[in-house]
């Protein structure tokens, strides 16, 4: 518990994540994400310069949104003049928009979006799957049963709590970091599956200019193992057409995909997925969306749908 502060004050730690996310609600809204970031990253795949505070460093965003209709909500403030944020991390608000209490283990979650309403109340296990962890960069994720209401509809089931603190040197510099200095990461997606109501698997994979920083996946089984893979093979069999942001930005998304772990000479997982969801902006420059998959999960037929998030500023 005492690594998950806000750091809102810090120099050091040029940026801090909370993130809440719930992978398989039922249809029409198949998922929920609440994504912030606290503090530009220095990074080209999450900095959005032109949403900066007056001190870069004070920036910090909500993205929230499921695939229902038009719900999706994204704003940038300046955490010094408009969030509260106890050192302590007990206590987080974004305007009167997102509250999150933190008082492992539970998490509470109370959103006022136009459009919609979230209440949510996680179980935090001490099920931990870390994507990074060094003396720069800690990412991690705890397993986390939940209830509560989105939209009016009583949900239940498997999200993800999350917390991330980040050392770049954009945390000495008021301005955004230029864009040639920003750290060269161009590819991103981070994928979440519940296999059913204890199992939940998380696929990640982050490029540096043509190289893979990270392809990994991680298995949570509720009261059971916690487990990693790094034999993860990925592929977008098909792309979609680019999609175009507010500003003109173009990116390339897919409209099918194929996930394969293996654990030495076993396959353990794999299966093809369909985005068939509203792709909704707000991941940085990147979006997220749902997708129906189909495959196998230890030689059994496993079918559903799961969380996409997806950021492509690769050159060319």
């Amino acid at each position: 518990p005492h690594i998950l502060r806000p750091r809102a004050r810090s120099r050091g730690w040029a940026t801090t994540h909370y993130g809440v996310f719930v992978p398989d609600l039922p249809a029409p809204h198949r998922y929920l994400n609440t994504m912030t970031l606290l503090g530009a990253t220095g990074t080209e795949l999450f900095d959005l310069d032109h949403l900066a505070a007056p001190d870069a460093r004070n920036t910090t965003t909500v993205f929230t949104s499921t695939a229902n209709g038009e719900q999706r909500f994204y704003r940038a403030y300046d955490m010094s003049t408009q969030c509260r944020f106890s050192d302590d991390g007990r206590q987080l608000r974004w305007g009167d928009d997102l509250a999150l209490d933190v008082t492992l283990p539970t998490v509470t979650v109370r959103g006022r979006y136009p459009g919609f309403d979230v209440d949510l109340e996680l179980a935090v296990t001490d099920q931990v799957s870390y994507f990074v962890k060094s003396p720069i960069y800690d990412h991690l994720s705890l397993l986390a049963p939940y209830r509560g209401v989105v939209d009016g509809v009583d949900v239940s089931g498997l999200a993800t709590f999350e917390y991330a603190r980040i050392r770049t040197p954009q945390g000495f510099l008021r301005l955004p970091m230029p864009a040639r200095l920003k750290l060269p990461l161009d590819f991103f997606t981070y994928q979440i599956i519940d296999i059913d109501d204890r199992t939940q698997i998380l696929l990640t994979d982050v490029r540096a200019r043509g190289r893979v920083a990270c392809r990994l996946a991680h298995v949570r089984v509720l009261g059971g193992a916690t487990e990693v893979y790094t034999d993860v093979d990925f592929a977008v069999t098909e792309y979609g057409d680019p999609l175009v942001d507010e500003r003109g930005n173009t990116m390339r998304c897919p409209r099918k995909i194929r996930w394969t772990v293996r654990d030495g000479g076993r396959e353990l997982l794999a299966v093809d997925g369909t985005v068939d969801s509203p792709w909704r902006q707000g991941h940085g420059p990147g979006y997220v969306a749902a997708y129906s998959y189909t495959g196998s999960w230890h030689s059994a037929a496993v079918a559903g749908s799961a969380y996409l998030e997806w950021i492509d500023v690769q050159p060319g």
